[in-house]
């Protein structure tokens, strides 16, 4: 029965029970949806043919069988994000993790496998401990103090899920656990990919902070608090920061923040946060920072600051679209649904894959 993944696919695509039926035009109503979802009646060929147009998905997808259920979610947003935009981010991640395990599925690839840091959850007591856990994970990583050049890609070399998707601009990102129902979790961040690229990394590694650290005693307010600070030392370690610009500053010029900007792929906010944090500047010299921020419109949405950063993205379920695509183990249509784009854009972008470079900058 499809009336699980037809709920799912309704709520992703932020559509009523009347807009999806309108949305069809008025081929079956509201209420016969309804029913659909509730699997009290299974819609005809031709039904279920026309409910896969407003919901951007294939008939393979709502006929499937495999059901995935979301634990642990955790919000990076602000409280003006409402629950329904909250359940339509919900869904999305559903969706577009199953879209993903089914492509693993028709290649006959299993899954990667979460490979956490050695014994993590760290516990965390304070929130300057979080400094100790990046170091930590920097270090099982083998990652040194280097900048990190493409997070998106780190994340799923370690067997994370990431999923951009257009979130509304109070959310920023999530992170939670899938469930299915045979093979292990599969741990998933999902960022905002209306956010600058800086933004979108800031938000990776506070959500991956959430993932590697277990608040003891914390309040809600201290546990993000400790994530952020963890995204700070994970991005740019104290060592890195302490050989660009010293141990001790009574100022420092936008001109030095903006190049390292530049290197370590982070905001000049975050980083004037982090100087601050480290002890490299005082309270009076982030204050004048902060207030320079402000007056230059940079504390205020869209949070816009000049040498935006390209968004990353992972290059894996690319390629194994075209490979199954190329061994013909899925459609054309399947492969365009699982990447966000048209059959005509796939079509290009196999044939011409130099057309693509140019596209994602």
């Amino acid at each position: 029965m499809i009336g699980a993944r037809l709920k799912l696919a309704r709520a992703a695509a932020d559509l009523s029970l009347r807009g999806l039926s309108e949305a069809m035009d008025g081929l079956v109503t509201a209420q016969a949806i309804g029913k659909y979802e509730r699997d009290e009646a299974m819609p005809s060929s031709n039904v279920l043919l026309a409910l896969t147009r407003p919901l951007g998905v294939t008939v393979d997808y709502l006929l499937s069988e495999n059901v995935l259920t979301l634990e642990g979610v955790d919000f990076r947003k602000k409280p003006s994000a409402s629950r329904r935009e909250e359940a339509q981010v919900e869904a999305r991640v559903i969706h577009c993790v199953g879209q993903y395990l089914a492509l693993e599925e028709a290649l006959g690839l299993d899954s990667a496998q979460w490979e956490k840091p050695k014994h993590s959850p760290y516990p965390v007591r304070q929130i300057v401990e979080a400094e100790s856990v990046a170091e930590r994970v920097r270090a099982d990583w083998d990652l040194g103090i280097s900048p990190i050049a493409n997070l998106v890609e780190l994340l799923e070399e370690h067997g994370l899920k990431v999923i951009c998707e257009k979130l509304a601009e109070n959310i920023a990102g999530m992170t939670a656990t899938v469930r299915r129902e045979y093979g292990e979790p599969i741990p998933v961040i999902i960022v905002n990919c209306t956010h600058s690229g800086e933004r979108q990394r800031f938000t990776l590694a506070h959500e991956l902070g959430h993932i590697l650290m277990e608040p003891i005693r914390l309040s809600e307010n201290e546990a993000e608090k400790a994530a952020h600070y963890f995204a700070g030392a994970f991005l740019m370690p104290a060592e890195t920061l302490w050989d660009e610009i010293g141990k001790n500053r009574q100022d420092i010029s936008l001109g030095e923040l903006f190049n390292l900007k530049k290197v370590l792929g982070v905001s000049v906010q975050a980083i004037a946060y982090r100087c601050k944090d480290l002890g490299i500047i005082g309270q009076a010299a982030f204050g004048r920072l902060y207030d320079e921020f402000k007056r230059l419109g940079w504390r205020d949405p869209p949070y816009q600051e000049p040498f935006e950063r390209e968004a990353e993205s992972a290059k894996r379920l690319q390629r194994l679209c075209f490979r199954a695509v190329q061994e013909q183990l899925i459609t054309e249509s399947r492969a365009a649904e699982a990447l966000g784009i048209s059959v005509r854009d796939l079509d290009r972008h196999m044939s011409a894959p130099w057309e693509m470079v140019v596209a994602d900058g």
